[in-house]
This record gives C-alpha cells, sequence and structure tokens, in this order.
C-alpha cells in the first residue's frame, strides 16, 4: 500500500511540474507604453492598478510603462514615431490630429464601444475610424475659495452664475484688497487663456453659431464675437490674471490658486483634482482648502448662459506599427467596464468618457466634489470639444497664439486679434 501511495505522489509531482514546464514555457509578449501623468499621483497609479489587474487576468502579456510630464512625452514621441522606434501604446489627446493624418495611429474599430459615451467615440473618431480609448473627460469649471469669496462679503448666487456686472464687481472688490481675482497661465500648455474668451463665446452665440465660428463659416469680425471679446478684454485690463500670467505654468497656477499667494478663483479643467487632491507636500491643496464650484459668469447680451464645453482629455492609443495589435486591443478593452469606469471616478475625480454610474461612488471626498461639479453642470447645453481640438492648421495655430496668450495677456488689441483670426481661416 506504502508503495502505491509513493507512486502516486511521485506521479502527481512529475506531472505538476510538467504542468508548470508548460505554463512557463508560454511566450509572454511585452507591450511598451508612455503615457503622461508622471506627477499626478491619482492618475498615475489608476493606471499602475489597471495595469496589475490586467497582467494577472492575462499573465502571457506584460506592459512596461514610462512615465513623462506631458511636454516631454510629447517630444520624444514626435521623434520615435518618424523614426519607427514608438512604444506599442501611448498617451495622447483628440486634438493631435496630426497622428491620424501620418498614419501613426492603430485602428480601434474592433474595441468594445458600447461600453463608451457616444460622444466620446465621436471624439476619437477620425474619417469614419476611432483611434484614441477616451479615459479622461473633462468640463471647464470656475473654482474658486469660500473663505476669501465670504470675507470679501461677496455671496455667490443661489443659481452659481453671477450676472455680468456683479462678476465685474467681484473682481474690483478681489484686486481693492489686494487679492488676484483669478490665477492662470500659459507658461507650459496651449490651452487656459483661451478658457475665458471660448466659454464666453459659447455662450454668446449658443452652440450652432458657436461651433460656425470655430469651423470657418461665421466670421471672427462678427458684432458679437467682437463685443464678446471686448468683454474678456475689460475684465483682463482691470486685472483679472495674475502679472505673471504668460510664464505662470499649469502645476504652479494649481499652487498659485490654494496655495501661495492665493487667488479668489481659477479657472480649469474639471481634472483640477488629479494636481490639487494630491498630499499638500506634493503640490496638492491643503486638507482643509475651502474648495467651491461655481458656473462661468453670465455673458452681456448671450443666447444661450447655460451653454458651455466639455471635452475628451487623456486618452490611449494604439501605434500603427506595433507588432502585437491584438495584444494591445485585449489591452485598452480591460478599460471598457462599468467597474472601471466607476473605480476612475472614485479615484482620480474626474469625468470620463467610459460609461459609468456616479451614484455607485463610496469615497465621502469624491462624493462631495462631484456633487458640486453637477450642481455647477446644472441644466448645462453643452459644446463637445475645446477650440484647439477643434480647429486645425492655421486657425489652430494663430487662436493658440492670439487667443489663448496675447489677448488675455494684455498684449494685443481685439481688432487686431480679430484681424490676425480672419486671416487664419
Amino acid at each position: 500500500m506504502g508503495n502505491r501511495l509513493a507512486g502516486m505522489l511521485s506521479a502527481t509531482v512529475l506531472g505538476t511540474a510538467l504542468l508548470g514546464t508548460s505554463v512557463s514555457a508560454q511566450p509572454v509578449t511585452e507591450l511598451t507604453m508612455w503615457s503622461h501623468w508622471a506627477a499626478e499621483a491619482p492618475k498615475r497609479s489608476f493606471v499602475e492598478a489597471a495595469i496589475a489587474d490586467f497582467e494577472r487576468n492575462n499573465p502571457t502579456i506584460k506592459i512596461k510603462t514610462t512615465w513623462y510630464e506631458k511636454n516631454a512625452l510629447y517630444a520624444g514621441l514626435k521623434t520615435a514615431l518618424r523614426a519607427g522606434q514608438a512604444p506599442d501604446l501611448f498617451y495622447a489627446e483628440p486634438d493631435q490630429v496630426e497622428y491620424m493624418d501620418n498614419g501613426f495611429l492603430l485602428d480601434l474599430s474592433s474595441l468594445n464601444w458600447g461600453a463608451v459615451e457616444p460622444w466620446a467615440k465621436d471624439a476619437w473618431t477620425y474619417q469614419g475610424k476611432p483611434y484614441g480609448l477616451p479615459l479622461e473627460a473633462w468640463t471647464v469649471e470656475l473654482y474658486y475659495n469660500k473663505k476669501t469669496m465670504a470675507d470679501l462679503d461677496v455671496a455667490v448666487p443661489a443659481g452659481l452664475q453671477f450676472a455680468p456686472a456683479d462678476f465685474t464687481a467681484v473682481v474690483s472688490k478681489a484686486k481693492a484688497k489686494g487679492i488676484t481675482p483669478m490665477s492662470l497661465g500659459v507658461g507650459d500648455r496651449p490651452y487656459p487663456g483661451a478658457h475665458l474668451s471660448h466659454e464666453a463665446l459659447v455662450k454668446k452665440l449658443g452652440l450652432a453659431d458657436y461651433g460656425k465660428l470655430l469651423a470657418g463659416k461665421l466670421p471672427w469680425s462678427d458684432p458679437r464675437v467682437v463685443e464678446t471679446l471686448n468683454w474678456v478684454k475689460n475684465l483682463t485690463d482691470s486685472g483679472l490674471l495674475p502679472t505673471t500670467f504668460t510664464t505662470l505654468k499649469l502645476a504652479e497656477a494649481h499652487v498659485y490658486f490654494h496655495t501661495n499667494p492665493g487667488a479668489l478663483m481659477f479657472l480649469n479643467g474639471s481634472w483640477y483634482t488629479s494636481r490639487a487632491f494630491n498630499e499638500p507636500d506634493k503640490g496638492g491643496q491643503p486638507v482643509d482648502f475651502p474648495l467651491g464650484i461655481m458656473k462661468f459668469p453670465a455673458v452681456p447680451g448671450a443666447a444661450c448662459n447655460e451653454c458651455r464645453s466639455i471635452a475628451v482629455g487623456g486618452s490611449y492609443v494604439g501605434n500603427a506599427d506595433t507588432k502585437h495589435p491584438k495584444e494591445v486591443i485585449t489591452f485598452l478593452n480591460s478599460f471598457l467596464t462599468p467597474e472601471v469606469g466607476n473605480r476612475w471616478l472614485e479615484h482620480v475625480k474626474v469625468q470620463t468618457g467610459i460609461k459609468s454610474d456616479p451614484s455607485k461612488i463610496q469615497d465621502p471626498r469624491a462624493r462631495e466634489y462631484f456633487a458640486m461639479i453637477d450642481a455647477a453642470n446644472k441644466d448645462a447645453k453643452y459644446f463637445f470639444g475645446t477650440p484647439i481640438q477643434v480647429m486645425t492648421g492655421k486657425p489652430k495655430e494663430v487662436f493658440t497664439q492670439v487667443i489663448n496668450s496675447a489677448l488675455p495677456a494684455g498684449n494685443i488689441s481685439v481688432a487686431d486679434a480679430v484681424k490676425q483670426m480672419t486671416a487664419a481661416y
């Protein structure tokens, strides 16, 4: 009996060993991925956790990730793509049409698009094919310091939107107390300064005419456009922005608002949390910071003061030259479940293009933040995409130089801005 048992055990051990050899002999495919968000802890940790889950469920695929800040990533990709040395997957945003124009991106038609919001898929659709996984979505939000606002003896309206004259008065009160009314800077980004104009223009014109403006079918010399740009310029001329506006970097603008020297307001994408909810010693806002969110102010003579922008931001794409397209699709599909979408909402506290259910969020801080976002977006009518995501070529280039930087910096008149935008089309 003992010999029979020993023989059975030996056979079992041998079989297990052979099975182990068989499993370990399976080839492992390594996918390389370059990603932004090196300094944005919530987003990075979310992606790293998603990769760990994927590798557990797909033991024959490994993801090798390199993390960058955005400008360094874009510079590296520009060289690598043209040299045929780009990674299998990388971070991108929908405005980078040059990737599609040059055939650099993998066609993602076979992804599980039923798990994605239709407008988010549309943001990444080019000539009938989708090219990016729309992980991040965002709205332009007007953040403010509740305590500072109260100290100025100003009550935010119940509807969260100041009338034009009342908003101008708030700016004047802040300046009179030596407080910068609004933190904003374009030192390392092509869009923050433009938020002032495009959020005003979409309200002034309404969705249809605003879309025509960006497409070049409505002239920038339209009296409504000129009137709105003059309204914006009057605000900036009155001292709305920091004196360091042209050099202030995005991360610095965050700190300028919530820590030092402190500003009353901050106009930013709703991904504010990806930096501000870091630990304070890593650039995050103070733990007890009295954050509030209100609507962009009403615009004089607006056709649609409830109109605003929504956009797709950080996304992942596949390299058209990858030797592992099947594995790339498998990896990207692993993000496309409601559970992953909810995890993004809870952990990163930013909207997403993946279909999800905010009611299932458990984290109190996330619930509070999304409650403020929901209140500020009540009754909103959305234009999908920001100008630099919609524009291409010369109009986009001039818009970035003029509307994003020169006009809010006070370096150009409205007449000259309109002239340059007209010539760009």
